[in-house]
């Protein structure tokens, strides 16, 4: 897959851009703001996660909200030129911007479906995770009518309180996998609530129920060809989990939550995948005691320069870095000063006293990372990440 636009001045034809866009290709379009995404980081982070599970479990790529931010399709073809043939998305919408881009393979619905959805997860060919007994029915009375065994995912609840089958009736479970009479039971999974708190037994306490359940349904002939429950922390620091399956999520996109407690080194070798970046659009000088920005929330301590960014919240940067968050122009740590609005973001240039409009300006990048963002935010990078906004146009390497 070659570069599909270049920072900078491009051209946008009819086929490119995000979500449907359509422009003349005759014009040009220029990025004042945009996301780099670096598919090489993507495939790197892959072949990182193979390299430590080995040769035996099989990789099934998270690919949901749009990649973590990234560009699903893209992001989905990259890895399906590395051999991935398993994707998860969260819902039918997702699985059909897939299918649409010809990915084949494997297409799990994390999400499960909606009552009336079940023809068109058939017609996707996707493979749901069902989590009552509702959606088994469902599904089951569609494989009816379709005339083919279509395959399914079990998800069991182990101590989220969240979706899955009730751990606690083993035999309960066997009863709804037996009245599946037309589907085909392919994986047993759980969901670990905090694979990276080594403080707390809630993961180990989580597995031993899981464990559980996987030899009850064993001892009545019901087991599957995947066992899963990895995710990106587990896959990090949990070798113990890693199963027949594994489920890799935001680590595909270079970022792994930091362990808690007594914890051994992360297994995994990762490189954040995307740069936001912005450019300056105006700098004017302001005077000691002018108001800066919506609300007069910041007033200048002595002359200064102000940058004028053209993003805002409307991109997904979080009005909550007002008068706290930074980027970085030149080399340098700027800091955003009064209330990010819309479509502007103000920044005090004290620091690059030769910083002049046109100026690239990192908010997302190797020296200010989605972890450092999210952590003035009291958020995670998946949080950051997602955010960015489909108007950020995603400019992909290769």
């Amino acid at each position: 897959m070659s570069s599909s636009r270049t920072v900078g001045w491009y051209p946008l034809g009819p086929s490119e851009g995000r979500k449907g866009s359509l422009v003349d290709s005759s014009l040009a379009v220029t990025d004042r703001t945009y996301a780099r995404v670096d598919l090489r980081a993507v495939v790197s982070n892959f072949r990182s996660i193979r390299r430590t599970i080995g040769p035996h479990p099989e990789i099934l790529a998270v690919v949901k909200a749009d990649a973590y931010g990234h560009g699903g399709v893209a992001v989905a073809r990259a890895l399906e030129e590395q051999g991935c043939r398993r994707f998860a998305v969260a819902c039918l919408a997702e699985a059909a911007e897939l299918r649409d881009s010809g990915i084949g393979g494997e297409i799990a619905v994390l999400g499960g479906f909606l009552e009336g959805e079940e023809e068109m997860a058939s017609e996707l060919r996707l493979t749901p995770f069902v989590q009552d007994e509702g959606q088994v029915e469902r599904w089951n009375r569609q494989a009816r009518r379709a005339g083919s065994r279509l395959p399914y995912h079990l998800e069991v609840d182990s101590g989220m309180s969240r979706c899955g089958f009730d751990d606690s009736d083993p035999e309960r479970l066997a009863a709804v996998v037996r009245s599946a009479e037309y589907l085909s039971f392919v994986g047993l999974a759980t969901h670990h609530a905090a694979a990276e708190d080594f403080t707390s037994p809630q993961c180990e306490e989580q597995q031993l129920r899981f464990l559980k359940v996987v030899s009850a349904l064993a001892g009545r002939g019901m087991r599957p060809k995947y066992l899963h429950c990895a995710n990106s922390v587990a896959l990090a620091y949990r070798a113990e989990l890693d199963m027949d399956l594994v489920r890799p999520g935001i680590s595909l996109y270079g970022y792994v939550a930091a362990a808690r407690g007594d914890a051994p080194a992360s297994r995994l070798r990762l490189t954040p995948a995307l740069e936001w970046k912005t450019r300056i659009q105006l700098v004017r000088p302001v005077a000691t005691g002018a108001l800066v920005g919506y609300n007069g929330t910041y007033r200048a301590a002595a002359p200064t320069r102000i940058g004028i960014l053209p993003i805002g919240y409307g991109d997904g940067l979080d009005r909550r870095l007002s008068n706290r968050g930074e980027v970085v122009i030149g080399g340098r740590r700027c800091p955003i000063v009064g209330l990010v609005s819309m479509d502007i973001a103000l920044v005090d240039l004290e620091n690059v006293p030769q910083a002049q409009p046109g100026d690239e300006v990192t908010l997302v990048g190797a020296s200010l990372d989605a972890a450092e963002m999210a952590s003035l935010l009291d958020t995670i990078p998946l949080e950051v990440l997602c955010r960015i906004s489909e108007r950020v146009p995603r400019i992909y390497v290769s």
